[in-house]
């Protein structure tokens, strides 16, 4: 087991990272030893990951990070780096390590404010590890100011600092910061993969597996989700019934609501506990007293974690609700698949005798307006449209086909 295990369908991409790791631990034992590097090295200061939603982006630069800090003895006998147990790739890849610092978007996006330490950090030597690794979850997401910051830490970066960077498409990052990066496009794995990955490592039965990957068409952390947690599923069952539902305005506007309130309790109940955990730390650390009172002068620090944490609810309601959208898109593709007699693999097979009914019902015209208005849906809400008027907007547009 090695930490590029989890690299579902990506052979190629854990061999160019595979290869890198080894070059970038042979220039840190050179410079340990006071030696020559080595005068060609696949290693670089600033990658770019990208690829669709599910394929992996942040499970490989985080496994990439893991291999950069591996210190495990056997690469004195000639071994690879990313060993998966020693204590340098056990904490990075459970986001501990003290020289791999994590930045992802709390609202939606990532603010100056959010980045300021972290590229200061940038600038330092490694405390206890082999380098300064900086993973950037959602580049995308990085506004005019944050992004000028990380541009120009990529452009003058420390010695032994590492930047990763994680995006959907080339396109959704600045120019100036993709063409200094090295980039590395992963492809969404095969559903067989997927399966196989969920029986293997999380002990999913095969059948649920292979329903789960199917109906995700090999998005892992979703397929995941789906086959561990039972208020993913039944959500996915809610979802997938919204166009019977919409037959008349009554059952237009209920079912908008319904989506919206679904995807608010869902966005709470996953904050709960992170929220709960976060403030509890902070506490310990200022020096919360018995009873919980605070020492003066923290209301301000606890203020804004508390703002952290509502931008953070306010990104995840947004994100479960872009969810059920993609999950909704996925039956009238199904839908249309069976109109125009395609031979591609139906994704919601568990709901078969619905899609067909439809695929009856309605036209291939009407099929493909319903999708249009699920993706002007989505457009809205990223344009911070009210939810449920977005919603709204979209089940009567369903309805009117």
């Amino acid at each position: 087991m090695t930490v590029w295990d989890d690299l579902v369908g990506q052979e190629r991409v854990a061999g160019t990272l595979d290869a890198a790791a080894r070059d970038a631990d042979a220039l840190v034992t050179a410079a340990a030893q006071g030696t020559e590097p080595p005068a060609a090295s696949k290693m670089t200061h600033a990658w770019l990951f990208t690829g669709p939603p599910g394929a992996g982006r942040v499970t490989a630069a985080r496994a990439f990070a893991a291999a950069l800090q591996c210190v495990s003895p056997d690469r004195a006998l000639g071994g690879a780096p990313g060993c998966g147990f020693c204590d340098g790739c056990h904490t990075a890849l459970l986001g501990t390590h003290a020289d791999v610092s994590t930045v992802a978007a709390v609202g939606t996006q990532i603010l100056a404010d959010d980045m300021r330490d972290t590229v200061r950090k940038s600038y330092t030597s490694p405390a206890g590890g082999r380098w300064q690794v900086i993973l950037v979850e959602d580049a995308e997401r990085l506004n005019e100011k944050s992004a000028n910051a990380v541009l120009k830490a990529v452009e003058e970066p420390a010695p032994r600092t590492v930047w990763l960077l994680c995006a959907p498409s080339v396109e959704d990052v600045l120019p100036t910061i993709r063409s200094r990066c090295r980039l590395l496009t992963l492809s969404t794995p095969a559903v067989d993969a997927v399966a196989d990955m969920l029986v293997r490592r999380d002990g999913i039965e095969p059948e649920v597996a292979a329903t789960v990957a199917r109906a995700t068409q090999g998005h892992i952390d979703r397929a995941r989700r789906l086959a561990t947690d039972p208020r993913a599923r039944e959500r996915r069952a809610a979802v997938l019934k919204v166009p019977l539902r919409v037959a008349d305005v009554g059952g237009c506007l209920k079912a908008a609501q319904e989506l919206v309130d679904a995807a608010a309790e869902d966005s709470k109940q996953l904050a709960e506990e992170v929220d709960a955990k976060e403030t509890e730390e902070l506490k310990a650390a200022l020096g919360a007293q018995s009873g919980g009172r605070m020492p003066r002068g923290t209301a301000g620090v606890m203020k804004d974690l508390e703002d952290k944490q509502k931008r953070r609810r306010t990104r995840s309601q947004r994100d479960s609700l872009d969810l059920a959208l993609t999950e909704l898109t996925g039956v009238y593709r199904d839908v249309l698949a069976l109109q125009l007699g395609s031979r591609v693999a139906l994704a919601n097979v568990d709901v078969q005798d619905t899609l067909e009914r439809l695929a009856r019902e309605t036209s291939p015209e009407s099929t493909l307006r319903r999708i249009e208005a699920i993706a002007a849906c989505r457009e809205a809400l990223d344009r911070n449209v009210a939810p449920l008027l977005a919603v709204e907007a979209m089940t009567m547009a369903l309805r009117a086909g």
